[in-house]
């Protein structure tokens, strides 16, 4: 490697088995011996799909990833996005040597500290203080060093009232404020972060999101940051790779790699959409014609769904869209007849454009559309959209909406006289 690359990942893959069994069968692992034996590739490596979870394919074996190739500079911020599923925590989990690749290579150099799900490393029945001496050692760190850090640990995880109480007893929470504190001060050559920081509260993402870069910075150290939030991805990121269903999708610059990953997605769902002679041709949400699966707060939006009817052409046709939170719950709705507006379908077909104006002023979260018509019956389709909503700059919010603050954003700007 060369001498500014601290990370090279070369040809990683990896297969799973489908299933209740996991680890694969006897006969699996006798053909796999004879194979290795008689000098020859594993055969099954050569079976298996792409890993895409919303369909059910037809090989016991899935790539969970697949030829994924980069290379991480040293004090460099690298952010890892993509949907569930794509093969995220499985990349950053055969990056901490949690599990190993199926075939591909990985160089490393200097110590690799991760955080991958609350309490990962910690013991429950130990306390907080044995916990982070634990962890010091795993790393390689002598006591001496650990107990040189041991106050700025304790200080920043903000957990010193809990410190000598057993970790069981703490909060998801304060897991996470405490892992990360061990994993920020013990002072890794590469610090490997997961989604976990969600689970935080908003002072303590700033908090950890400023260690971050502070750890880049002043100390020359490396970082990958796998998250769901584009604005810290944009914040504290240098650089971005995207994963679709296993492969990197992009590699390169953040502001065009967000740009990518959210206005380039296909999120119609293949189903047929089928009722009372009834069809949904295909709908889109997005900008213009383009679809997405992650829209941003109050950014002007279109959406375009296509109808087809089989039989008799309805004369004065109604139509209704319902924003649907997590839960199926109603957040709002657009609708043709509170419009007053007339619709007449055309050659048995109808196109029909909704533009939203300001945009969805949502809290972050999953959100579906849900279709209904108005014939001589009312017809509903459930879910024909599904995405994602996420903060910006135009909220006039620094921090994403807690449940206690209600599920609408208000535009809104400050000032004092």
């Amino acid at each position: 490697m060369k001498d500014d690359i601290i990370l090279k990942v070369e040809n990683v893959s990896k297969q799973y088995r489908l299933g209740t069994i996991g680890t694969g069968t006897i006969s699996h692992d006798f053909n796999r011996f004879l194979a290795r034996i008689r000098g020859k590739e594993d055969p099954y490596l050569k079976i298996g799909e792409t890993n895409d979870r919303s369909s059910k394919g037809k090989s016991e074996y899935v790539w969970a990833l697949k030829d994924i190739n980069f290379e991480v500079k040293r004090g460099e911020i690298l952010g890892i996005i993509g949907k569930n599923g794509a093969g995220k925590s499985t990349l950053l989990k055969i990056l901490s040597k949690v599990t190993g690749p199926t075939t591909g290579s990985i160089k490393s150099r200097g110590r690799i500290a991760s955080l991958l799900e609350v309490g990962t490393g910690f013991h429950p029945e130990m306390t907080g203080k044995e916990n982070i001496f634990l962890n010091g050692a795993i790393l390689g760190m002598t006591k001496k060093e650990i107990s040189s850090k041991l106050n700025e640990i304790v200080e920043f995880s903000g957990c010193e009232r809990y410190i000598d109480t057993p970790v069981k007893r703490y909060s998801s929470g304060m897991k996470v404020r405490l892992a990360f504190a061990v994993a920020a001060f013990l002072e890794p050559d590469i610090l490997v972060v997961d989604e976990v920081l969600a689970v935080g509260d908003a002072e303590f993402q700033k908090k950890a999101i400023g260690k971050m870069k502070d750890i880049s910075s002043q100390g020359g150290r490396t970082v990958l940051f796998v998250s769901h939030d584009m604005n810290a991805i944009k914040s504290l990121c240098s650089r971005l790779v995207i994963l679709k269903n296993g492969t990197i999708k992009f590699v390169g610059a953040v502001e065009q790699g967000i740009q990518n990953y959210l206005y380039t997605s296909e999120n119609f769902n293949a189903r047929t959409f089928i009722k009372n002679d009834i069809q949904i041709v295909s709908a889109t949400i997005g900008v213009s014609s383009s679809s997405q699966e992650v829209i941003e707060v109050f950014k002007p939006l279109d959406i375009y769904v296509k109808l087809s009817f089989k039989k008799e052409i309805p004369s004065d046709f109604k139509m209704e869209l319902f924003f649907n939170d997590l839960f199926g719950q109603p957040i709002s709705t657009v609708s043709s007849w509170l419009n007053s507006m007339a619709i007449t379908p055309k050659n048995s077909e109808l196109n029909v454009h909704i533009k939203l104006l300001n945009g969805l002023s949502f809290n972050e979260g999953e959100y579906s559309i849900s279709l209904r018509t108005f014939t001589s019956v009312t017809t509903d389709f459930e879910d024909v959209l599904q995405f994602s909503v996420i903060n910006s700059k135009y909220t006039g919010y620094k921090f994403p909406l807690k449940p206690i603050h209600g599920k609408v954003y208000l535009p809104n700007t400050w000032e004092v006289k």
